[in-house]
């Protein structure tokens, strides 16, 4: 537990201070875990397994905005500041997570004051991910974006990903004809292979290369 992610260089006098505050919490495969706008006072690690974080716009079109593994931790908004979820947080497989909760932390953190700096990296590195991904949604065009997108979901030592194309789309904020289109044409040109039960990275340097320029 905590052994990935922000706390990977945390003491471990930290890390184990957190796990002693910890229980475990178990989700069946499509299983929510909080909906956006649900009331929250919790962080969660991930142990094994794989959540899908999504949110709905005013349109009430669905955006993935992250998928998050073992050694994963969300939920810090409302570990520091009790109150509504701003996602939602689905398990799309058999998913076991650490839970810590705010009133428990508060208690360790006035026994323990350097507990709190590791979590505040966390809040700080979180809202500079979620700036960066507000300015990709704006900025770039969409190849761009999922050239970036397929390459932050396979960094995890694999090529391979088993999303379909409209679970994609969602990832991207874009819809599934327009993935399905640029995806088509990266696999023309020899970059990605596409099956039925996701796609697989052929040429990592090229998709590289079109998350920078979003070219084909």
């Amino acid at each position: 537990m905590f052994t990935q992610g922000f706390l990977t260089s945390a003491p471990e006098a930290l890390r184990a201070s957190l796990k002693t505050l910890a229980n475990e919490v178990r989700l069946a495969e499509n299983e929510v875990l909080f909906e956006q706008g649900d009331e929250g006072d919790a962080l969660y690690s991930v142990i094994s397994g794989t959540l899908e974080i999504s949110v709905l716009s005013e349109e009430g079109k669905k955006l993935t905005l992250d998928i998050m593994r073992e050694g994963s931790v969300l939920g810090e908004i409302s570990l520091f500041d009790p109150g509504e979820r701003t996602a939602t947080v689905t398990a799309t497989e058999p998913t076991r997570l650490y839970r810590i909760r705010n009133p428990d932390l508060t208690a360790a953190i006035r026994r323990e004051p350097d507990i709190a700096l590791g979590l505040i990296r966390l809040a700080g590195q979180r809202m500079r991910w979620m700036n960066a991904q507000m300015s990709d949604q704006v900025f770039l065009p969409m190849p761009t974006r999922l050239a970036r997108r397929l390459l932050y979901l396979t960094q995890h030592g694999t090529n391979r990903l088993s999303m379909s194309q409209a679970e994609v789309a969602e990832f991207t904020g874009a819809t599934r004809e327009a993935v399905s289109r640029v995806l088509n044409d990266w696999k023309a040109a020899g970059v990605i292979e596409v099956s039925r039960g996701g796609l697989a990275i052929l040429d990592r340097e090229a998709l590289e290369t079109l998350a920078e320029t979003g070219g084909v």
